[in-house]
């Protein structure tokens, strides 16, 4: 059945593609805009670790369950993918308190959390070189990871295949509102070409506050930092994620490993042209991280990696929904967009097609911070 909508969504991340592909299983119109090349922002550099683990509130806590589970549901009608694995997780810290605590905390969530002295870890784990692990870790058998960049082009397919129209390169774009103000009526590129649409997503990543606040809203935003390596093809028998004191790690499809972390950022530099300098040894460093920690220690060689900022609004916790001082216009702007990618999709979707606020989105709308509806 045609809905009748035209929707404009600006971004091709994850999330900007999720609810894109969303609006037109539907029956909208959706026109996708995106600054470059789709998948070439945030979703392009995460880790993408599939979890809902850490300390999260109750209804964060929820929403990521439910995009667990839409991953599940992809994999389950896709089993042959090699970009997306349930295989469980791995957590170690210097401090034991610190793994006893977030066993204790995921335990109390109903969070599948097993608690394994470091020799019964391989049987959970393998992969791991055992000698490397405190007394104890922490084994979540639920956790998962996805590789964006291929979610992206599989999502980006199915957009293409159900007539969704796709605009690269469109550089820095605004919002257009009515004259004299009032709901959001399209999209400008920096080229200056006007879409004219009866809703727009505003899903760029770490420049969605830019973008709102070209449209006279300020969202707080504490984007930083992050640095994704990807490793050439490598024997390391590692299927789960790992999330160690100095590296956090995962398979990768074609026999790759994926590694990022926090220590090494000091040593990444953002230039004044908008690219990044990258000290080498960092590379060096990560990559030995990574044959320290794994069983036979193997060569592991940089092959990529991708500088650049993080997502990750004021509070921490995401912003989704319309804006009540920009009518027609949805905001997705949150840290977790591999976690929450197919759900908020799913989500701001429903919200544009009824034109109904879903609940699990009500605790997330940017009308929680004190200046969320002012223009």
């Amino acid at each position: 059945m045609e809905n009748g909508r035209q929707v404009a969504v600006l971004g091709g991340g994850v999330i900007g593609l999720s609810t894109a592909v969303q609006l037109l299983r539907g029956g909208a119109e959706v026109l996708l805009v995106t600054e470059a090349e789709i998948g070439s922002g945030a979703s392009g550099r995460s880790l993408s670790w599939l979890n809902a683990g850490g300390g999260y509130g109750e209804d964060y806590y929820r929403l990521r369950m439910a995009g667990i589970d839409r991953y599940r549901t992809l994999l389950a009608r896709s089993p042959g993918i090699d970009w997306l694995a349930f295989d469980g997780g791995l957590y170690w810290d210097d401090d034991p308190f610190a793994v006893v605590d977030r066993h204790n905390a995921q335990s109390r969530a109903g969070y599948d959390a097993r608690l394994l002295d470091r020799d019964d870890v391989p049987a959970y784990v393998p992969g791991v070189d055992p000698g490397v692990l405190p007394h104890r870790a922490l084994v979540n058998p639920g956790e998962g990871w996805v590789s964006l960049p291929h979610l992206v082009r599989h999502l980006a397919e199915e957009f293409t295949l159900r007539g969704g129209t796709l605009i690269e390169h469109a550089g820095l774009c605004t919002l257009v509102a009515a004259d004299g103000g009032g709901p959001v009526r399209g999209l400008r590129t920096a080229g200056g070409e006007e879409y004219a649409a009866d809703a727009v997503v505003v899903a760029c990543g770490a420049g969605t506050p830019a973008v709102l606040a070209g449209a006279g809203v300020e969202l707080p935003d504490s984007s930083d930092l992050a640095m994704l390596v990807i490793s050439e093809p490598v024997d390391h028998g590692l299927r789960a994620v790992l999330n160690t004191p100095r590296i956090s790690l995962r398979p990768h499809p074609g026999g790759r490993l994926a590694m990022d972390h926090t220590w090494y950022l000091d040593r990444v530099q953002r230039l004044d042209d908008g690219t990044w300098s990258v000290d080498l040894e960092v590379l060096a460093e990560l990559a030995a991280e990574a044959s320290r920690v794994l069983a036979g220690h193997p060569e592991v060689v940089p092959q990529s990696w991708q500088p650049g900022l993080k997502p990750v609004p004021g509070d921490g916790e995401p912003v989704l929904g319309e804006l009540a001082a920009l009518p027609g216009c949805w905001a997705a702007f949150t840290h977790s967009g591999a976690t929450l990618g197919l759900i908020a999709g799913e989500l701001l979707a429903d919200e544009i097609l009824t034109g109904r606020r879903h609940p699990l989105l009500e605790p997330f709308r940017a009308e929680r911070f004190a200046y969320g509806e002012e223009s």
